[in-house]
């Protein structure tokens, strides 16, 4: 069976575009890992190809949630690991491309989730509307600090579900999270980067372009559709700003830059510590024949 390519790194650096040349000259279908373009009707937002331009390859994974749902990496990997199997025996080129580091891995190793309680979960959440997240940051310190340590102390969703998986598992938080190095296929993994200063130069004109598009209106549709109401997808970068200035729509636009760049140095951060993955510039000019190269020495 044909190996599957996943394309990695932070966000702005060209997967999407890299992607669609590379299923095209090794008859490819792309298997999306971005969380966020997950949802239908959050595209300019998310960078999401529009079907238009896909030049007839198949993309799976995209537009499946409504934003009043929560995303599950469970439920993803899944749906995700089904659409890479039926490529497989299409007999067809995986290309699996997104910057969700999680995704990436719920589709590629052999990893477990813990499951949820809906009791336990809905107690914590009531705990967390009456007390507050800061109180349930100090629990989790207490009965793990690992956890503690690498949850900020306001992000009320992930201190729910760490003190879930305590109370469900028995074990700390920490165990149950994935690490890299067992994977469940031989796939190739190349890495996208750019110079930083580069980077954030395109991130501003990108951020730019998506104003141009229509972010604007397009978070304003999604809001009378329940955007305010998701968990998961009012937190996306781009359409939380603009929820939070919709007045002011240079500070949300500030504001999502300054987002943009620190998510791109926790994907930075998240990839880099995969010894798996091939890092590439994705400024050369050579891109993808330097891919092709890769795969071709790994057939």
């Amino acid at each position: 069976m044909t190996r599957p390519i996943a394309l990695v790194g932070p966000t702005a650096t060209g997967k999407s575009d890299l992607a669609l040349e590379l299923a095209l000259r090794r008859d490819g279908e792309v298997v999306n890992t971005d969380a966020m373009q997950l949802y239908r009707g959050m595209d300019v937002g998310t960078a999401k190809l529009p079907a238009a331009e896909r030049r007839g390859v198949p993309h799976h994974l995209l537009d499946v949630l409504e934003v009043t749902e929560t995303a599950s990496v469970a439920a993803y990997q899944r749906d995700a690991r089904a659409a890479l199997d039926a490529i497989r025996r299409r007999e067809r080129t995986p290309i699996a491309v997104g910057g969700s580091g999680l995704y990436v891995q719920a589709l590629l190793d052999d990893l477990d989730f813990p499951g949820t309680d809906p009791a336990v979960r809905a107690r914590l959440e009531g705990e967390l509307a009456e007390v507050g997240p800061g109180a349930l940051h100090d629990r989790l310190a207490r009965v793990d600090r690992e956890a503690a340590a690498t949850i900020l102390p306001g992000n009320g969703r992930r201190i729910v579900r760490a003190l879930e998986v305590v109370e469900i598992t028995g074990r700390p938080f920490a165990a149950s999270l994935p690490r890299p190095g067992r994977p469940r296929h031989d796939a190739l993994l190349v890495g996208l980067d750019r110079d930083t200063a580069a980077l954030d130069a395109r991130i501003e004109e990108r951020v730019d372009a998506m104003f141009d598009a229509g972010l604007v209106d397009e978070v304003r549709a999604l809001v009378a559709r329940g955007l305010r109401e998701g968990e998961t997808a009012s937190r996306a970068v781009g359409y939380k700003e603009i929820l939070e200035f919709p007045d002011d729509l240079d500070e949300a636009r500030r504001r999502i830059v300054v987002a943009t760049r620190r998510l791109v140095r926790r994907q930075r951060s998240w990839f880099r510590r995969d010894a798996r993955v091939v890092w590439l510039d994705a400024a050369s000019p050579t891109l993808v024949d330097e891919v092709l190269t890769l795969v071709d020495g790994r057939s």
